[in-house]
């Protein structure tokens, strides 16, 4: 498969993810900054209040609040994951470094959420920032990344790299090793074509 099929199929598949799991990710990202809050000052006492607290206060709009910065997101981190992994697993085994076994996967899917978490960062701060700013806050998705360039200039946009990477590398081993896994075992259970 070509690199252009690659990105295009990462792109698709997190356009397609945000699309359906958008309220969900506003609730998960409120819900987080609402406990980091003094008991008085917590706006949701749980997740099916946060769900109808934002709905009633913003409208079902604002369950959707910073889709695009999450479509953006997603297709950076799919395609930072899916590409990257195959760009490096194919170069590891092209220059006999390595081959096609376990210790390949775990260092491809390592490096996958280095860059997938190196390409992501800067739309996650954005996404983040805008998906907690209260009503009226930033105009747009523009003015909040404006905002966060002016305040904290561009070290702003790799707040919390570490734990990002973390997150991401870490999923990234399970998720690869998993498939890999997976893969060879549904060759060696197909019968033998004679």
């Amino acid at each position: 498969t070509g690199l252009a099929a690659r990105v295009l199929a990462g792109c698709t598949t997190g356009a397609v993810a945000v699309a359906c799991a958008q309220p969900t990710d506003v609730v998960k990202v409120r819900f987080q900054a609402n406990g980091a809050m003094p008991d008085s000052a917590r706006r949701y006492s749980g997740t099916v209040d946060a769900y109808r607290t934002i709905a009633r206060e913003e409208g079902v709009r604002g369950l959707w609040r910073g889709t695009l910065p999450n479509i953006a997101r997603n297709a950076i981190v799919n395609c930072g994951e899916l590409v990257t992994y195959d760009l490096i697993k194919d170069a590891l085994l092209r220059a006999q470094l390595m081959t096609d076994n376990l210790p390949c996967h775990f260092v491809a899917a390592f490096g996958a959420g280095f860059c997938a978490t190196l390409v992501a960062s800067p739309v996650d701060v954005v996404k983040t920032r805008y998906m907690n700013a209260g009503p009226g806050q930033y105009r747009n998705v523009l003015s909040c990344l404006l905002a966060l360039l002016m305040q904290d200039g561009l070290a702003g946009f790799y707040k919390g790299f570490v734990p990002s990477f973390l997150r991401l590398g870490s999923w990234n081993v399970v998720m690869f090793i998993s498939y890999e896994q997976l893969q060879r075992a549904a060759v060696l259970a197909r019968p033998a074509q004679s």
